[in-house]
C-alpha cells in the first residue's frame, strides 16, 4: 500500500534510477524462489532439477523458501508484496493462477496483475485413483457405484483449491453425479485416505502416485489430460472412457512481482526456457512423470487468462468459494 501510494504520489521518478542501476547489473546477489508447499513437494523439485544450469548462466545461486498455505495464495501475497528489483518470484501453478482468481473471494491481490509469468516450466497430468482391491475397476464401474451410493460418492484432495479438489468437481459435473470433496492437507494425505477407504477416489498428481499403483495397492482408472501419459501408457485418458471435454493439466511455472523491469523478466525466462530445452534435464523431468512444456514471459500470460477463463465456470457451478 505504502508502495503504491508514492507512485500515486508521483514517486516514480525516484525509484528509477535504482531499478535501472540494478538493470544493469543484475543478478549481482542471490534469487529467491518462494514456492506455495512444502520442501520436496513437486514445485521445489523442479526448481532443484534445473538449480545447477541456472546458478553456472545466472552467476547466483537460488534459495528456495517454502511458504505453504491456502492452496499456495500465501506463497504468492508474498511474492507479489515483493520488492520488484529482480530477486523474488514465485513457482505458480494451476491453482495459483488458474483456478484461485475465481475461487478465492477476498483475495488482497490480483495474480495476473501482480504476479504475471515470467516461464512455464512443466506440466503433470492428474490420474483417477481408487482402492486397489476394491470392487470398482473402472470409469463405468465408479460412475454406477456413485449413482446407486450416493452418500459414499466422495473424493479426496490435496486441498480446496487445487487442482485435484476442481478435478473432483469437474469430473462429476461431467458426468451428471453428485460428489463430494474431501480436502486434506496435500497429496499424500488425500491418497491415505483412498488407500484406507475414507474416501472413494481421488485425481491427482500421477507421479505422486506411481508406486502405489505399481503396487496394486491403488488402481489408476484413468489420466486427466486429452493424451495418455508418456510414463502411463497402458492408463487410457478420462476421455476415451466416455467423460467428455476433460483435459486436465497440474502446470508450472515463474511468475514475478509486477514491477520487474520487462528486460530482467525476458533475461530470467529465457534461461528457464533454454533450461527445459537441455536434454538431460528434460529427461529427468519425464523420469518423474512430467513433460516440460516451455513458454516465455508474452504467452505463458496469455495461457494464464485462457486457463482463468476455463476454470471460472466450473468454480461458479460447483458453488465453491473460499473467503
Amino acid at each position: 500500500m505504502i508502495t503504491r501510494r508514492l507512485l500515486a504520489g508521483g514517486a516514480g521518478a525516484l525509484l528509477a534510477a535504482p531499478l535501472a542501476r540494478a538493470q544493469g547489473s543484475w543478478p549481482d546477489r542471490p534469487i529467491r524462489f518462494v514456492i506455495g508447499g512444502a520442501a520436496g513437494g513437486v514445485s521445489d523439485i523442479f526448481l532443484r532439477m534445473m538449480e545447477n544450469r541456472l546458478r553456472e548462466r545466472l552467476g547466483q545461486p537460488l534459495v528456495i523458501e517454502p511458504r505453504p498455505g491456502a492452496g499456495g495464495m500465501v506463497g504468492a501475497e508474498v511474492t507479489a508484496r515483493a520488492a520488484p528489483d529482480g530477486y523474488t518470484y514465485y513457482v505458480n501453478h494451476i491453482a495459483s493462477h488458474g483456478i484461485g482468481p475465481t475461487l478465492y473471494r477476498r483475495l488482497s491481490f490480483d495474480p495476473l496483475r501482480d504476479l504475471p509469468g515470467v516461464a512455464r516450466i512443466a506440466a503433470l497430468p492428474n490420474v483417477l485413483i481408487v482402492k486397489g482391491d476394491g470392487p470398482i475397476r473402472s470409469v463405468a464401474d465408479l460412475v454406477a457405484f456413485c449413482r446407486a451410493n450416493p452418500a459414499r460418492a466422495n473424493f479426496s484432495s490435496a486441498g480446496s483449491g487445487t487442482s485435484s479438489h476442481l478435478s473432483g468437481l469437474l469430473f462429476g459435473m461431467r458426468m451428471g453425479i453428485e460428489v463430494t470433496h474431501v480436502p486434506y492437507r496435500g497429496t499424500a494425505p488425500s491418497m491415505a485416505a483412498v488407500l484406507n477407504g475414507e474416501t472413494l477416489f481421488a485425481i491427482d498428481n500421477a507421479p505422486a502416485s506411481r508406486q502405489q499403483v505399481l503396487a496394486g495397492m491403488l488402481r489408476a482408472l484413468g489420466v486427466s489430460t486429452a493424451r495418455r501419459a508418456s510414463t502411463m501408457p497402458e492408463v487410457p485418458t478420462l476421455q476415451e472412457q466416455g467423460v467428455p471435454d476433460f483435459d486436465v493439466a497440474s502446470w508450472y511455472g515463474i511468475a514475478a512481482p509486477a514491477g520487474v523491469p520487462q528486460p530482467i523478466r525476458e533475461r530470467l525466462g529465457a534461461e528457464f526456457v533454454a533450461a527445459l530445452e537441455d536434454p538431460a534435464i528434460a529427461q529427468r523431468i519425464r523420469d518423474y512423470g512430467a513433460e516440460p512444456w516451455p513458454l516465455g514471459p508474452g504467452p505463458f500470460n496469455a495461457f494464464m487468462r485462457e486457463e482463468v477463463a476455463k476454470w471460472a465456470p466450473v468454480v461458479r457451478a460447483s458453488g465453491a468459494q473460499i473467503d
